[in-house]
């Protein structure tokens, strides 16, 4: 009777046994499908982030090429036309001549050049028979020369002091001379003096340079 209930309890513990390790195996088959179920799921969204961010490149990047051939042909006009901005011919080289990039570019130019202003205000006065008697200003060229091509650039003010004697009937005409630079101009003091004959002028005023532009290639990281 001890042997039978021995070899019973030997099968029990057999089937015990086995069912256990069925049980592990069963378990451990569920949890590592569980985590590899999520680690792919995990990995789907990423590649879908992956292939929605490489479509928006591609569009983005085709509509760059349109825009560029655009632009283009834009430019191409711009600079073959007839007549240019400022009434004159394109190829002379009069005050008003000169291809429309070139004027532009003197309009607003890319680098910080103080003398170059100081130059083409000198010869504006004096091409129009205005006594100068000084142009003022600080020549900032080391502190602006941090100011680096960007994609977004803005313009930079150069602000200077023109001091001028004229009579009183030439007063106006002087004043008219800052509206007519190729240069922006803004004025922001006037002062008036007479002298014995003449009136003395000095005018406060700004005006711009902007630093070039550039393309800028960004990475982004995709998570």
């Amino acid at each position: 009777m001890a042997q039978r209930i021995s070899a019973k309890r030997i099968a029990i513990d057999k089937a015990e046994a086995t069912l256990a390790l069925a049980v592990g195996i069963a378990t451990f088959i569920v949890i590592f499908s569980a985590v590899a179920s999520k680690t792919l799921f995990d990995q789907m969204l990423y590649q879908n982030k992956v292939i929605d961010k490489k479509q928006i490149a591609l569009d983005t990047a085709e509509a760059n090429i349109v825009a560029i051939e655009e632009l283009t042909r834009s430019y191409q006009e711009f600079k073959g036309a007839s007549t240019n901005i400022l009434g004159g011919n394109p190829s002379g080289d009069a005050d008003r001549d000169g291809d429309n990039p070139r004027i532009i570019l003197d309009a607003l130019p890319s680098k910080y050049d103080f003398p170059a202003l100081t130059t083409s205000l000198e010869k504006l006065l004096k091409d129009n028979n205005v006594n100068l008697t000084a142009i003022e200003g600080s020549d900032d060229e080391i502190a602006q020369s941090g100011s680096a091509a960007s994609d977004q650039p803005a313009p930079v003010e150069m602000p200077f002091i023109v001091s001028a004697e004229v009579n009183a009937n030439k007063g106006k005409d002087l004043m008219r001379l800052f509206e007519r630079s190729i240069r922006p101009i803004v004025v922001d003091l006037l002062t008036i003096s007479k002298s014995d004959k003449d009136l003395t002028f000095e005018v406060g005023a700004k005006t711009y340079y902007q630093p070039e532009k550039v393309l800028s290639i960004k990475q982004e990281e995709v998570k």
